[in-house]
């Protein structure tokens, strides 16, 4: 059994923010995986179903961000789990708009809902990062994450959703690479190159770099390498 948990505030007020991409991946594996109705338990709102051959269950807390380790954490005791068993979807600053990444431990980089789960269960959770990019002063984030996506964002951003919701099986199995390479087909679709004596085209398929497989903490100048990758 396997506890995944999407970040986000609840209420309409908060429903469409850069901040709750992880509610909003979650409510989109469940509609198009046939997941069970949402029900509420642990501070939360919950549903089951199956992927790729294992039982999966979706979790939003409902507590507010800073305090989303409190649900996260009563539900693990609950169905009697370890941190190795839940993998969290949430908002990243340090990653471009569209880009997604997942990574097993490390620090929660500021951001508060990563804290209160830090605080509940440690850090060897896994975590699936959804790029928002940065406002690009630390003084701006604030505002900028808790504002809705522009209208010239919808674009990419459903385009992550599907090509996330589409890899969920392959997550669920244990594969990362598959469950990013059905994303990067979605948002970064292959590019057809053409040679003068060549009439069809040939696709390239993208495929998910280390970084993109990150499962150790990396420094600050690392992730700032990253972005320029």
């Amino acid at each position: 059994m396997q506890l995944w948990v999407g970040l986000g505030n609840p209420g309409a007020k908060y429903a469409a923010n850069r901040h709750n991409i992880g509610w909003m991946a979650l409510d989109r594996i469940a509609a198009d995986h046939g997941f069970g109705p949402w029900r509420a338990k642990f501070q939360a709102s919950l549903c089951d179903g199956v992927l790729g051959g294992q039982k999966v269950i979706l979790l939003k807390p409902e507590t507010f961000m800073n305090l989303s380790g409190q649900s996260v954490g009563e539900a693990m005791r609950f169905f009697k789990l370890t941190p190795a068993d839940i993998t969290v979807f949430h908002d990243e600053l340090d990653l471009a708009p569209g880009k997604a990444r997942v990574k097993t431990g490390g620090g929660h980089a500021g951001h508060n809902g990563l804290r209160s789960i830090h605080q509940h269960i440690g850090e060897a959770y896994h975590r699936v990062r959804l790029g928002i990019g940065h406002p690009g002063h630390k003084d701006r984030v604030a505002p900028y994450v808790l504002s809705d996506f522009a209208t010239s964002e919808q674009a990419w951003l459903e385009d992550l959703l599907h090509g996330l919701s589409k890899g969920a099986p392959d997550l669920a199995r244990g594969d990362s690479a598959r469950f990013l390479n059905a994303i990067a087909l979605r948002t970064a679709p292959p590019r057809a190159s053409r040679s003068p004596d060549t009439p069809t085209a040939k696709a390239t398929t993208p495929t998910p770099s280390q970084a993109d497989l990150d499962t150790t903490p990396r420094s600050p100048l690392q992730r700032l390498m990253d972005k320029f990758r």
